[in-house]
């Protein structure tokens, strides 16, 4: 039984850049260009975002996802403020309090719902707590796509939030940390980006790169154009500023140029789903439905302990014995062939 570290399914963060980002960074390593964002390169990527989502929209880019949402939030809320987010938003659970701290003190207000997802019914209630100054007015709703547990908000989904939080006065930010993987998914229901986004409803949308290949890079997508007033301070004062911003500029341009984005995101949610049919196969429950690139799924702590001992690390993400299993633009069918057959095993040896 081997013990070396297998990394595979532990998370989209993990991988390797991508060869289209790795080729794109060391072809900008050529020759003198001006700095912060006034290049070729980055000119040319703020074109191809305007063309993907087939509309003109402000783009920045920054270095990770937290600083991503948190930056937009500021944009959004000020500190008297208060945000609307699922329970198991990023920005709830994983961002060290970034966001409270960017706006200076918006509240963010966490929600209940199935599959990570937020309805307007399960939102209504929370539009009537508090009474008067004595309570953060709620400024912004905070959206997850893909979610958390791997569901993907429909075009229809988007719109009624949309029309929630326009009801109430609120602006829609997208965490899109795998906006790529629900990109695919909606695709393949004949959807385009534009009618998860804008034409749904949404303001502003802080696309990932880091968990499709990208190096670094992160890139904040305003369709609401007038919310993007003065973003370049509030990026230079937090630091994100990159002088050489060409080498994240030349990323996205390359993957945006041919779709690779895209094809990446479908990979990995093919891969997804593959991985998800065979654990099914094998008598494993999921416990969230494979929409995007994660697996999220059952297993017997003895289970757990013989795929350790193989090796395998991956997180407890859901109640007492659910596990996420996720995949990316680099996942092989070796490796979803190889994790089954240890599952296969394990399963086996406890009868």
């Amino acid at each position: 039984m081997s013990a070396t570290p297998r990394y595979a399914f532990a998370s989209d963060n993990t991988t390797g850049i991508c060869p289209e980002a790795l080729a794109a960074i060391i072809a900008a390593n050529a020759g003198q260009v001006p700095s912060y964002g006034d290049d070729a390169s980055t000119h040319e990527a703020r074109r191809l975002f305007n063309d993907v989502f087939e509309t003109a929209c402000e783009v920045f880019f920054v270095f990770n996802g937290t600083a991503a949402n948190a930056l937009t939030l500021t944009a959004l809320c000020q500190r008297h403020h208060a945000v609307v987010c699922h329970e198991r938003s990023h920005i709830e659970t994983d961002e060290c309090g970034a966001p409270e701290f960017f706006t200076g003190g918006s509240k963010l207000l966490p929600v209940a719902g199935e599959g990570a997802k937020l309805s307007p019914a399960a939102l209504e209630p929370v539009m009537r707590r508090g009474h008067g100054v004595h309570f953060p007015k709620i400024r912004a709703l905070s959206l997850t796509q893909s979610t958390e547990l791997g569901t993907v908000y429909s075009p229809d989904e988007m719109r009624a939030l949309s029309a929630f939080a326009d009801e109430h006065g609120l602006a829609v930010h997208v965490d899109g940390a795998r906006f790529a993987n629900a990109a695919a998914a909606v695709r393949d229901q004949g959807f385009s980006p534009a009618d998860i986004t804008w034409r749904a409803g949404v303001d502003v949308l802080c696309f990932g790169g880091t968990k499709n290949g990208l190096l670094s890079t992160e890139a904040v997508v305003f369709f609401n154009r007038e919310r993007a007033r003065e973003f370049e301070y509030r990026v230079k004062q937090s630091g994100q500023l990159a002088s050489k911003m060409r080498f994240a500029s030349a990323q996205w341009a390359a993957v945006l140029r041919d779709g690779a984005w895209l094809r990446h995101g479908a990979h990995a949610n093919r891969q997804a789903l593959a991985l998800s049919a065979g654990l099914r196969a094998l008598g494993c429950k999921l416990v969230s439905p494979t929409e995007a690139n994660g697996v999220f799924v059952e297993l017997a702590p003895m289970v757990y302990a013989q795929l350790e001992a193989r090796g395998w690390h991956f997180y407890k993400f859901v109640g007492e014995h659910g596990y996420r299993l996720m995949c990316s633009w680099e996942t092989q069918a070796a490796d979803v062939a190889a994790l089954l057959d240890d599952v296969r095993a394990a399963l086996v040896d406890i009868g």
